[in-house]
């Protein structure tokens, strides 16, 4: 178990870091999905390849800082061989600190959480797993495109648990047409009988590019119902803080001491490292994204090339960045912060905050500004209208 429960924004910023690994491949698409993935695993073995070699490659990126989270995500890790995991985590201790403590995490669908896969995984050193509910009802899956059913989602939490995986996080979607604020409630009364930890709740959101947005563009799905989906927020909100979670960031709630350490670093500022394609790198200074292609990622690796693009951060960027992270969570941000940014900064921040403070979408409490639960669902808008050109 992994204690997060104390995580202070404010405090110095680069004592660990964190490794995050894209595994680009899914049995099929979800409607909803934008990530970089691909249904064939025709090349599987040459991206496990081109990573492990990225991994050697990108050995001094974090300065040598010990890791407190190794973050399997994607695509849908889950389908990788355990004997695959093992061999990307060996190359990672091969050239960096892992701290005994690590949360290890991998992202799982509950298809392919299988009584034979959970044994295996129970012998790696994955010790958390966040697993891609979405949804406890067959007809919201059905939409989503999701290659589970509601049985396999709940069975699959109960048998993690017999395998030794306590320390589980799951996703849920709210605001789909075809879910009901009472469905939407008895979601949430499903977590609370599996005593699930950690959960992770989003708003369906109509990305570009995808099947959903030609859907409603094209008359097949209803759009997103703002109202319906504010109201499920509520609920949400309601629900959770009643039953003991604490709302740590606008989409995240956890029972203490099971803050996500991964999810945590990246709203605190901590140096994390991305391989696999389409990846994304934080330094402090600068950030870098792997190229978004499969086979391009692979060529490059085969050849000992890194392919990514990068962008060296202005003061204002880091700024900007500090509020967009800091204010999504409940310590928010902290004024001694932002006069290390800059007179200009602090005077701007001050400024913009007076019309958030009167309709108490913020409160301030001393140094820190947070957003109240009313300014959390209007985060984006709120977070945007803070931020200095």
């Amino acid at each position: 178990m992994n204690e997060q429960q104390h995580i202070n924004i404010s405090t110095p910023q680069h004592k660990f870091a964190g490794i995050y690994i894209h595994i680009p491949f899914c049995k099929q698409a979800c409607h909803y999905c934008n990530f970089h993935f691909s249904t064939s695993m025709r090349h599987k073995s040459d991206m496990i390849d081109a990573i492990l070699k990225e991994i050697e490659l990108q050995q001094n990126y974090l300065d040598n800082l010990p890791l407190k989270s190794i973050y399997f995500g994607g695509g849908t890790p889950s389908v990788l061989e355990t004997s695959e995991i093992n061999q990307l985590l060996q190359k990672i201790e091969q050239f960096y600190d892992i701290s005994p403590d690590a949360e290890i995490t991998l992202e799982a669908n509950p298809d392919d959480l299988t009584d034979a896969k959970l044994q295996q995984l129970s012998n790696t050193p994955i010790n958390r797993l966040s697993i891609g509910v979405q949804s406890f009802f067959d007809k919201d899956l059905k939409y989503m495109n999701r290659a589970h059913n509601a049985t396999e989602a709940n069975q699959c939490i109960k048998s993690a648990k017999k395998y030794g995986f306590n320390n589980l996080t799951i996703d849920l979607i709210y605001g789909t047409p075809t879910m009901s604020n009472e469905q939407w409630e008895q979601n949430l009364e499903t977590i609370f009988e599996l005593d699930i930890p950690h959960i992770s709740c989003y708003c369906l959101t109509v990305e570009p590019k995808t099947a959903l947005e030609h859907f409603v563009k094209t008359g097949k799905s209803e759009p997103v119902d703002e109202i319906q989906a504010a109201k499920q927020f509520e609920i949400l909100v309601t629900q959770m803080t009643k039953r003991g979670y604490d709302h740590y960031e606008i989409s995240n709630f956890a029972k203490p001491n099971y803050y996500a350490v991964h999810n945590s670093n990246y709203w605190t500022g901590k140096k994390y490292l991305g391989v696999g394609p389409s990846a994304h790198s934080f330094n402090g200074h600068s950030r870098q994204w792997n190229i978004a292609h499969n086979q391009q990622y692979i060529n490059s690796l085969k050849e000992n090339k890194l392919n990514f693009e990068l962008e060296q951060l202005s003061n204002i960027d880091k700024f900007n960045e500090y509020l967009m992270t800091g204010l999504r969570t409940s310590w928010g941000v902290d004024l001694e912060r932002i006069e290390n940014f800059g007179k200009t900064e602090k005077n701007h921040f001050l400024e913009k905050i007076k019309p958030f403070i009167n309709n108490q979408t913020m409160i301030q409490n001393g140094n820190q500004f947070t957003l109240t639960p009313k300014g959390r669902f209007l985060s984006d808008g709120i977070i945007s209208e803070l931020f200095l050109d």
